[in-house]
């Protein structure tokens, strides 16, 4: 029997870190193109799903790659995630109108849902415990630069060359990742004809796109459309079910994700996802809006969280198997709501600092919750279940950022229509008046102000209570003791992880 060649993990990482940067810069460096591509190709009232689109697949798509990756190895299904986003970069740069451009950002959210889970795993499988927290620290740095990078990147992109090249610069850094792949993973070629449960990815997909399609939809005019897809939804996920009681090799094990100490990492995971999204979409609205300040103090306020989350990556990677990741978990989580107080006591006359300690406060407690929370689901369970088990965790924060933004949109939207204490209701019209007013001419729409304060103060005390509920959910994480899980995957699950993958330090 011919030796497995030996996998060079410096180099795998580096192109982990490749792949998964395409994916981290593609939010930031999309938003600053968006204006330009919606002038040239029209559709403007479609601008919005531009971005659902993307996340609308990724997110259905998560939980049948981290399937497939177990039943057909990690290098196939990552390459695949690959080629498909780099075929929807490629297509997206020469679409020819707004609904072409959906349709291309739906196939990158397609490889996006393969590389991340994909991706996550492979470091599982060539990390032990103790080290892969380290690795998940680089990783979580990449989204933090992509963060940076991506507005000056897509800004130098359109005024030098064309909005084009914010997708096609990701066909260098994709065949790049695709090279190191294939020469430095290998794995063993898997003999066995694995069953795959086909009916429940197409229900599962379906079930999941129209939810999110109803959450993007809700609140707006269409309320039919949405109850429609609601509709579709339940069917979809009531034929799932029974198609996943019956299939031999279920796309969804329901044992695994109903496990204890994953579904309490998962249900905290997706409050945290909700609580984070609430962050994102209305702390730069409150700076730039009620405090009147800048585009670029109130993008500083937000970026302090970029710098949290990669510092509590950090802090997990060197203290879990110290202080334990049951009570790091906890520990962690707590720092999410805390960082949400802040925002709760902001008001009109406070400091953007103020926001950027809050900011960079939930950040550092997200780094924790993300970065411990996979350790301990990729630990517990068996090598051919870690596709599935990092997918799951995934797919938990990308469906809690879909029902963050329903959610804290609705409460935003009430908090406007019904403004207490005599204010007037605030339009989307004087909305978008007052937040491209210039900074300290204010005075002619105070009354608009105070009212946009109080919707927001709103919907950043519905974000704390959300925090809340993902410190609730941790505790009911079971002590789980990380040196006897690791003595476990040191010795049995090691033993069978070598024989899909050689490993070279």
């Amino acid at each position: 029997m011919p030796q497995l060649k030996q996998t060079v993990r410096p180099l795998v990482i580096a192109a982990i870190m490749a792949s998964m940067a395409m994916v981290a810069i593609e939010a930031t460096i999309v938003s600053t193109a968006m204006p330009q591509i919606a002038t040239q190709l029209g559709g403007l009232n479609l601008y919005s799903w531009v971005f659902s689109s993307f996340l609308l697949t990724q997110t259905a798509l998560t939980v049948v790659f981290g399937k497939l990756a177990d039943l057909y190895g990690r290098k196939p299904a990552i390459l695949a995630g690959i080629a498909i986003f780099l075929f929807g970069s490629i297509l997206a740069g020469f679409a020819w109108s707004m609904p072409a451009m959906i349709v291309f950002r739906l196939v990158q959210g397609v490889g996006a849902g393969a590389i991340l889970p994909v991706a996550l795993t492979v470091v599982g499988d060539l990390y032990p415990a103790r080290e892969r927290g380290k690795v998940q620290g680089y990783l979580a740095s990449v989204w933090a630069v992509s963060a940076v990078l991506g507005p000056m990147v897509g800004g130098l992109l359109i005024r030098h060359l064309s909005w084009a090249w914010i997708f096609w610069i990701n066909v260098p850094i994709g065949v790049l990742a695709a090279i190191l792949f294939v020469l430095f993973l290998h794995e063993e070629k898997r003999h066995e004809r694995p069953a795959i449960d086909l009916a429940g990815a197409l229900l599962f997909t379906a079930a999941v796109a129209s939810l999110m399609m109803a959450l993007t939809d809700a609140g707006s005019a269409n309320s039919t459309r949405a109850g429609v897809e609601i509709a579709i939804c339940i069917v979809a996920g009531v034929l799932f079910v029974m198609q996943e009681k019956r299939a031999a090799d279920p796309m969804i094990s329901f044992g695994l994700w109903a496990h204890r100490p994953i579904a309490a990492g998962n249900a905290a995971t997706l409050l945290a996802g909700m609580a984070l999204m609430g962050l994102t979409t209305f702390l730069p609205m409150y700076v730039q809006g009620v405090m009147h300040r800048s585009p670029v103090e109130a993008g500083l306020t937000l970026t302090m969280m970029m710098l949290g989350w990669p510092s509590g990556a950090t802090f997990t990677s060197r203290t879990f198997s110290r202080i334990g990741l049951r009570r790091l978990l906890i520990g962690g989580t707590v720092f999410i709501p805390l960082g949400a107080i802040p925002f709760v006591l902001l008001t009109p006359q406070a400091s953007p600092v103020w926001a950027g300690v809050g900011s960079a406060v939930m950040g550092f407690g997200m780094g924790i919750l993300s970065v411990s929370c996979l350790i301990l689901i990729q630990e517990i369970v068996k090598v051919s279940e870690r596709g599935s088990a990092t997918a799951s965790n995934l797919f938990a924060r990308n469906l809690g950022n879909t029902l963050g933004a329903a959610v804290f949109g609705a409460v935003q939207n009430y908090g406007l229509t019904h403004a207490s204490g005599g204010l007037p209701a605030v339009s989307a019209d004087q909305l978008k008046r007052l937040l491209s007013a210039v900074p300290g001419h204010f005075e002619s729409n105070a009354e608009i102000r105070l009212a946009l304060h109080h919707a927001l103060h709103l919907t950043f005390t519905s974000m704390f209570v959300i925090a809340l509920g993902a410190v609730i959910s941790m505790l009911f994480m079971p002590a789980v003791e990380i040196g006897r899980v690791r003595q476990t995957v040191e010795t049995v699950g090691a033993n069978e992880a070598s024989k899909h993958i050689g490993i070279d330090a």
